[in-house]
């Protein structure tokens, strides 16, 4: 397979650019990620379309990935629980390698194509689950055997790839291919295939939590009040729908845990 992530950079002898030139060229290749982003909306929507009446079953979302696909996926798991008030299990991240290779890289974790499943089983996989598999350059060994495993067993599969006719496609129902090109440094996909793995899953994982109905109006009125910053901004969003000072409004907020059951008290 001839891999777009693998091929030569469009730019040559970066040694010898100035800081300008180089942060001006990398900023031009990642103005290309938006577009490619844009171009695989209608695949990015039908894997939300099928994910989200699952989840509203008690179904869940798991993401795997190895290297940096594997820690964007677990950032982006991470986050729904604070954003949306979620469960943690809700939505799961798991990397090859386990949660040591978070921060630093676990030898050959990637190669094995038994683990992901084995990873997976822990949290009683059911057929109300999607597994997503993330992968750049789409041959990951962990993704893909962790694709085919959930096949056989009915599970529904997606993918998020930046090279078209790669392996993990194959064992994905809902494949979405993210074009972005030649990395800046030959093979570094760190870089722009990472960015647009990290905007796909901000869109899938913010569009189901908003069809979930976490979000009101424009408003996280289920975040979890984890800091004094949102702890100000519950309070404000309290003060905007009521006439409450911002004293009472988050005396009204801390008493209720949420602005959602604040709100819902103050209308009873």
């Amino acid at each position: 397979m001839d891999k777009i992530t693998e091929k030569d950079s469009l730019y040559r002898h970066l040694d010898k650019m100035s800081t300008h030139q180089l942060l001006e060229s990398i900023n031009q290749e990642d103005r290309k990620v938006a577009d490619a982003v844009y171009a695989e909306i209608s695949s990015i929507a039908s894997l939300v379309d099928h994910v989200y009446p699952k989840m509203n079953d008690g179904g869940r979302l798991f993401y795997i990935g190895a290297g940096t696909s594997g820690r964007l996926g677990i950032l982006d798991a991470s986050e729904c629980p604070p954003t949306f008030g979620v469960p943690d299990d809700w939505v799961v991240g798991l990397i090859a390698g386990g949660d040591k290779a978070i921060r630093k890289a676990v030898e050959n974790a990637e190669d094995d194509m038994d683990q992901a499943i084995i990873d997976l089983e822990e949290y009683g996989l059911s057929e109300l689950d999607t597994v997503l598999g993330i992968a750049a350059s789409g041959t990951t060994p962990y993704v893909i055997g962790g694709l085919k495993d959930c096949q056989k067993k009915g599970i529904v599969t997606g993918c998020i790839t930046c090279n078209p006719g790669a392996p993990v496609i194959k064992h994905s129902d809902h494949p979405i291919i993210v074009q972005v090109g030649p990395e800046f440094v030959t093979g570094s996909t760190r870089m722009k295939s990472g960015t647009a793995q990290k905007m796909v899953l901000n869109m899938i994982s913010t569009s189901i939590m908003i069809k979930l109905g976490r979000v009101v109006d424009n408003k996280m009125v289920d975040m979890q009040l984890s800091n004094a910053k949102l702890v100000d901004r519950g309070t404000k969003m309290i003060m905007r729908k009521s006439n409450l000072t911002y004293k009472n409004a988050k005396e009204a907020l801390l008493k209720h845990g949420s602005v959602r059951e604040a709100l819902r008290a103050l209308d009873d």
